[in-house]
């Protein structure tokens, strides 16, 4: 993953809801270009951030099978709808509460607020895959460790 759009999960509680951050920052590559003088974070990120904590929620909620670890794979966007820019100085509170499941396909509501506004809505499809790629588990580890450092265990 080359864009880490989570800066931290601040409670998750699993099969039901998780809740993260992302502060917005000038220093954010991805505002130099988007836009000169104007610095907006994209809505695709926006969407990215909330894919990951929801990603996160899915994976946390999967019950631990025999056999090669699951991960949670995007496989839609339903209805994302955008409401408000979200600029530096921004700390974006970010929300994801599993709506249905079925199986291995999991939909997930997912929210992000700047303070009492709302920045974006809509729902996130995963599907859950067994993905037999030790190297990707230890990222994902390494990465989860990081987001979830302050959460009691």
């Amino acid at each position: 993953m080359r864009y880490f759009l989570l800066d931290r999960i601040t409670s998750v509680v699993a099969g039901k809801s998780a809740e993260g951050i992302k502060c917005v920052s000038l220093s954010d590559e991805t505002l130099h270009d988007h836009f000169p003088g104007f610095p907006v974070l994209p809505g695709a990120l926006l969407t990215e951030g909330l894919a990951q904590l929801a990603g996160y929620l899915v994976e946390a909620s999967a019950p631990e099978d025999e056999g090669p670890r699951k991960r949670a794979l995007l496989t839609c966007i339903e209805k994302m709808k955008f409401y408000r820019l979200c600029t530096p100085g921004d700390q974006v509170r970010l929300t994801a509460e599993i709506a249905s499941s079925i199986g291995d396909n999991v939909k997930v509501a997912v929210e992000a607020r700047v303070g009492a506004e709302r920045a974006a809505a809509g729902a996130l499809l995963f599907a859950l895959r067994a993905v037999d790629a030790p190297r990707v588990h230890e990222q994902r580890r390494e990465l989860y460790d990081i987001w979830t450092k302050d959460l009691a265990r």
